[in-house]
């Protein structure tokens, strides 16, 4: 199949290898120049405009967005919109919420264009061992692109979850889970290392060893003996921990929904907490634990 990839990141750039090692023609379109270029010395065509990607593609056209959520995303969606035909596809495979997939899906089928959510989990490891997809959208739009998807994922590594927004909601409470696994992963470890025992420990030696038969085996655990091997102690980072999102809308999820999802709930709260310094809600219970009961305060240095 020929289709078009937009957006050449770390995930983008690594499906479009992946399409053209399945054998599918892939058409290339990103800001950054240099990217396109990499890529179309790889084999993929160059398109220097959305424009030139319509022109490059046979109906029905396959367009597949991988860009930030947000207003990339709508913006690319909004200008395909007047350079697609009815009965073409955009396929949005990045972390949009999936409320905004269904009012996208109801403006572009009025077009006569069809929309298919995909949320895509695998990172930079993708390219060489598959990417696990959740699809939402018309099945029938479904059906004609399962070559594209049986390319990219590993084995029963993508499904049909629904109609519109289906694939992106599965992929938000999927990231959620996410959060809360690395959490107690993370919490685990800073247990051990605060332990008496921890000058004998190998984190990396013990990762791997939680990997072999253990019930809290992972990948994310292989992921972790990999970056305990590259710095023991994880001192050339710091704890500062970004969200992109998806936790936050699993959570508001679970509000509107009246489920208790403690865990996910209190992970997005502790990344939060990671890019604090000296947060004033601490300030105040010392000062409160001053006040009651006498007790020592830490005083700034000046």
């Amino acid at each position: 199949m020929k289709l078009a990839m937009i957006g050449l990141g770390k995930m983008g750039m690594n499906m479009a290898r992946r399409l053209m090692q399945g054998n599918h023609e892939v058409v290339a379109y990103d800001l950054n120049a240099e990217a396109v270029q990499q890529i179309s010395k790889e084999g993929a065509r160059r398109a220097a405009s959305l424009q030139e990607i319509v022109g490059q593609l046979a109906a029905p056209r396959v367009v597949w967005i991988m860009l930030p959520a947000g207003k990339p995303v709508e913006e690319t969606i909004s200008h395909l919109r007047e350079l697609l035909q009815p009965e073409d596809i955009i396929i949005d495979g990045g972390n949009s919420f999936y409320k905004d997939d269904r009012r996208r899906y109801e403006t572009l089928q009025a077009a006569g264009i069809r929309y298919m959510d995909v949320g895509v989990s695998g990172g930079i490891w993708g390219l060489q061992v598959g990417y696990c997809m959740m699809v939402g959208g018309d099945e029938a739009v479904f059906n004609f692109l399962e070559p594209v998807f049986k390319t990219l994922a590993p084995k029963d590594g993508y499904l049909y979850c629904g109609k519109s927004g289906a694939g992106h909601f599965v992929k938000m409470v999927h990231n959620g889970i996410e959060y809360g696994l690395m959490q107690a992963y993370g919490e685990g470890f800073e247990i051990l290392d605060a332990s008496e025992f921890a000058d004998s420990f190998d984190y990396a030696k013990i990762a791997h060893l939680w990997n072999q038969g253990s019930v809290i085996r992972s990948w994310l655990l292989e992921l972790a003996e990999d970056a305990f091997s590259k710095s023991a102690g994880l001192t050339d980072i710091s704890g500062f921990v970004q969200d992109s999102g998806e936790g936050r809308w699993t959570v508001q999820q679970a509000v509107d929904t009246g489920v208790p999802a403690e865990v996910i709930t209190l992970s997005l709260m502790r990344r939060f907490r990671s890019r604090q310094q000296d947060p004033f809600s601490e300030r105040v219970l010392a000062a409160l634990r001053r006040e009651f009961g006498g007790h020592a305060v830490v005083k700034k240095k000046t």
